[in-house]
């Protein structure tokens, strides 16, 4: 988590803790309805510590995870490619999508119309 996260999470603790008390307060000595609204305030309080962690936790796993996942996509590419690329019998097949092969293919295959 980085030091801003952390700082709103203070913040936002601290926030709740100054609610919890005005909450407690209302409630002994006020109206009812605000002890509620007090109440509500404070459980958004401890929402944004959750949010605060949870994208502390998302970035420092994007920072550490994604260029990893990110070389290995692009050896998984590299591998499709070098395996079309050996599964290739001609030029010419290769050019048309293998539909038709060189007159001196060995694999003669008839025209196909998938493609």
């Amino acid at each position: 988590m980085t030091r801003l996260a952390r700082a709103l999470c203070s913040l936002h603790s601290a926030a709740l803790v100054w609610l919890a008390y005005c909450t407690i307060t209302t409630a002994r000595y006020g109206a009812a309805w605000a002890a509620i609204l007090f109440a509500a305030a404070s459980l958004m309080s401890v929402i944004a510590v959750i949010r605060e962690m949870d994208a502390g936790d998302r970035a420092y796993a994007a920072r550490h995870h994604a260029p990893a996942a990110e070389a290995e996509d692009q050896a998984a590419l590299l591998d499709d490619a070098v395996r079309d690329l050996d599964n290739a019998c001609c030029e010419r097949w290769w050019t048309a999508l293998g539909t038709d092969h060189d007159p001196t293919c060995p694999v003669q295959q008839p025209r196909s119309d998938a493609a």
